[in-house]
């Protein structure tokens, strides 16, 4: 009955329903009421004691401040990769604001940089929960904002990653040839400033993409060059770039999901593999590669096996509240 009024306009939303819905819905208070996302002027006169005051608070914004921040968005990476990004948005939109904030108001550029490396790495966090949770254009703006970051901290890699990542909303909205494009590019911009790892991750994204835009022999070029570049070592995080996380294991699963697009054989065992190698705590990511199973059993005609790893990942979608992750389950299991 409330939903039903709420639709039309009988009754407003209450700021009680309004935090239960953000967290069932993923969105923001502005997505939810229809608004536009405005920033606060300052007043038109007689504001210079506020800005001072802000520039001030700005300036003591120390390097243990911006270490603080970033470990606030290491917490809610982890947050996010075992519980899904629904339930986070209060507390990533607040994060980032106070970032924002941070950077408007700090003014000479070494107080900007270390502020703009942190605004980058959440920018591009924030921008991909929210292209799980269906909000696109919300992950398009805050990969923006992570690259405009990226490119005042002068930060190559933070810069190729938020290209690369964005590349993905392309692909989602039908443009896969355009996604392709665009990591090319990234990996291409940043040259020799990425660290190898980064580089295996910048080829697998393209393998992937190129198998969206049924781009078949540019695909399997792409995971030999991911291959060639991935580091030895168990190691998965890349310290100079926290968000990345591959290593041989990763890179398996990651080839499966490729080559399942593409209508591979080899795609079996290569998921298979990863899934036994798989850090239990990427709940999401374990739904992507049952996913994964999914398409490669429904391209052999092994519906029995397709409709089981549907099953479990229709499970581990729930956990996490993944909207992208659903509609692809619905897509598959529609070919059964």
């Amino acid at each position: 009955m409330y939903v039903s009024e709420w639709e039309n306009g009988r009754r407003s939303i209450s700021e009680r329903y309004a935090a239960i819905l953000r967290g069932v819905l993923g969105v923001t208070d502005d997505e939810l009421f229809g608004r536009r996302g405005q920033t606060e002027p300052l007043p038109m006169a007689g504001g210079y004691d506020d800005l001072v005051n802000r520039i001030e608070s700005a300036r003591s914004v120390s390097l243990t401040m911006v270490q603080s921040f970033m470990e606030q968005t290491e917490l809610l990476r982890t947050m996010d990769r075992q519980m899904g990004a629904a339930g986070l948005v209060d507390q990533m939109t607040g994060h980032l604001a106070r970032l924002e904030d941070a950077l408007t108001f700090a003014v000479l550029p070494d107080a900007r940089r270390p502020v703009a490396r942190a605004l980058a790495g959440a920018a591009t966090l924030a921008a991909w929960q929210a292209l799980d949770v269906g909000a696109v254009e919300r992950a398009w703006r805050h990969y923006e904002l992570g690259k405009r970051a990226a490119q005042e901290a002068d930060e190559p890699m933070y810069l190729a990653h938020a290209m690369a990542e964005q590349a993905y909303v392309l692909c989602d909205a039908g443009r896969p040839q355009l996604a392709v494009e665009l990591v090319r590019n990234a990996r291409r911009d940043g040259g020799t400033r990425l660290s190898p790892r980064l580089q295996a991750w910048l080829y697998a994204a393209e393998a992937e993409l190129c198998a969206h835009a049924d781009m078949p022999d540019d695909c399997r070029r792409a995971l030999d060059k991911a291959d060639a570049s991935i580091p030895p070592g168990e190691a998965d995080r890349d310290p100079d770039m926290l968000s990345i996380f591959l290593n041989a294991g990763h890179l398996a699963r990651w080839r499966g999901n490729a080559l399942a697009l593409v209508g591979d054989d080899e795609a079996v065992s290569s998921l298979y593999s990863a899934l036994d190698l798989m850090d239990p705590t990427f709940v999401r990511a374990q739904s992507g590669v049952r996913c994964d199973l999914a398409q490669a059993h429904l391209a052999r005609g092994e519906f029995d096996q397709a409709r089981d790893q549907l099953r479990q990942a229709q499970m581990l979608a729930s956990r996490t509240g993944s909207v992208r992750r659903r509609q692809r389950i619905e897509q598959l299991t529609a070919r059964l």
